[in-house]
């Protein structure tokens, strides 16, 4: 059964590093759009960064080819550079044997990968795409929203 091709674009915000973070997701299917977005009282940008990528990819209900963009290097990078692979044929440590920061997402992140086929690709933050300006204009207003969660994961 072909896959169905899905592009999303995904972006995190942070007031401060650490501070209030939100993170913002389109998802492009065919005619159809989602945006999803949501945000938190203290995390890092690189946390909201890889949520962004991990919301987009667990709200879908069916294997698919996925082209996700994302302006952060840090994300795309750990998959076309195989970052990733590396910190995990260490248990989980950098080169320089240090813990890899922000296990708990990358993880959640490899569970939602699941069955699809990623392209991960990077754009150029803040120099009008339309999609990424659109993220991030999700992210920040949920960064600055009135209900933030706590990001269990964050531990600064």
């Amino acid at each position: 059964m072909a896959q169905s091709p899905v592009t999303i674009y995904s972006d995190g915000a942070c007031l401060g590093n650490p501070g209030p973070g939100g993170y913002g997701t389109v998802l492009l299917f065919g005619a159809h759009r989602k945006e999803l977005s949501g945000g938190f009282r203290r995390t890092t940008n690189n946390r909201m960064e890889l949520l962004g990528a991990i919301v987009g990819l667990e709200a879908l209900t069916r294997p698919c080819h996925v082209e996700l963009w994302s302006d952060s290097q840090y994300v795309v990078h750990a998959f076309t550079q195989k970052w990733l692979d590396g910190w995990q044929r260490r248990g989980w440590r950098t080169s320089q044997k240090e813990p890899v920061k922000n296990r708990d997402l990358w993880e959640r992140l490899l569970r939602a990968i699941g069955e699809h086929e990623v392209d991960w690709r990077w754009v150029r933050g803040h120099t009008g795409n339309p999609e990424n300006e659109r993220c991030d204009q999700l992210a920040v207003a949920a960064a600055n929203g009135p209900e933030l969660l706590d990001d269990a994961g964050f531990d600064g």
